[in-house]
């Protein structure tokens, strides 16, 4: 695969030579390949925040480099805003961040920015108003009649009608409900089928990661802690809960059937997965 991200020993230091100095992300070194769909994960305080924030240049490395497409970002420092069309960056509660007197003026605002006009824009904002389920009858209203969920899918709209390269998203169902979760995921998974885009997760949920992302990486004090498949991070659970993380629930049910010597893999992370061994069990006589 072909690569279009890659962070190289990055670190980023707040308050330098005071005695409140702190690393939030130390010597970090990863690759996002094009078209991936990336999970990032840690604990509050492990530096996820920090580190995407590199990602489009909102903030610069104490050292390290970011690249994009074998470039360094800071190369050019006054092309920085251009590294911002390419790699989107969506908020927690990015709703907070709505300023327009419609919606359909907020979702046109970055694409605006980037020169588009007319039928153009037009286009631009319809679709992605669509493409993350918002109907063309909201988009002359205020977004604030909306409701939480619609608020949030306005402003990732706006992100989207930009058509980055990367698309980045902290926490973008923190707050909703079940079904609006599902939803938005459903979003944003065919977002990255139908465009192609790289899409890199942030969330505090095991769950959401293991039904969404292809690679997962894991943070702990500032550091990756494990780097792989879903399958190659699961398979170390134990470790994930020693290092006071969770797993997803089929992962602990899987576990848990398996040190009571149920011949199944404690690393499946899928009810469906999980309901195949079952069932393969079943069909062996292996489970009553």
């Amino acid at each position: 695969m072909q690569p279009i991200l890659k962070i190289e020993n990055l670190t980023h230091t707040y308050s330098v030579g005071t005695p409140f100095e702190r690393s939030a992300v130390k010597d970090i070194s990863f690759t996002v390949n094009k078209g991936e769909f990336l999970g990032i994960i840690g604990h509050t305080g492990s530096g996820k925040s920090t580190l995407i924030q590199h990602f489009n240049g909102l903030l610069r490395p104490t050292s390290g480099r970011v690249l994009l497409d074998g470039k360094d970002i800071w190369a050019a420092p006054k092309k920085i805003r251009d590294v911002r069309f390419r790699v989107g960056l969506v908020f927690q509660y990015p709703e907070y961040q709505l300023f327009e007197e419609t919606v359909y003026k907020d979702i046109a605002f970055g694409p605006k920015n980037m020169g588009r006009s007319g039928d153009d824009l037009d286009r631009c904002v319809r679709w992605a108003a669509k493409l993350v389920g918002l109907s063309t009858s909201v988009l002359e209203k205020s977004p604030f009649e909306l409701s939480g969920g619609q608020k949030r899918r306005v402003a990732l709209a706006g992100v989207i009608a930009m058509e980055p390269e990367i698309l980045v998203l902290d926490e973008p169902t923190a707050g909703l409900d079940p079904a609006g979760r599902e939803n938005l995921m459903a979003n944003i998974r065919d977002y990255h089928v139908n465009h192609g885009g790289t899409v890199i997760l942030v969330s505090h949920s095991m769950d959401e990661i293991a039904r969404n992302a292809e690679r997962i990486i894991v943070l702990k004090s500032a550091g990756i802690l494990m780097d792989g498949t879903p399958a190659e991070v699961f398979a170390r659970g134990n470790e994930l809960l020693a290092a006071g993380l969770e797993v997803p629930q089929i992962t602990r049910v899987a576990m848990a059937l398996h040190r009571r010597g149920v011949e199944i893999d404690p690393a499946v992370y899928t009810v469906e997965a999980l309901h195949r061994q079952l069932l393969a069990l079943g069909k062996g006589g292996g489970v009553c």
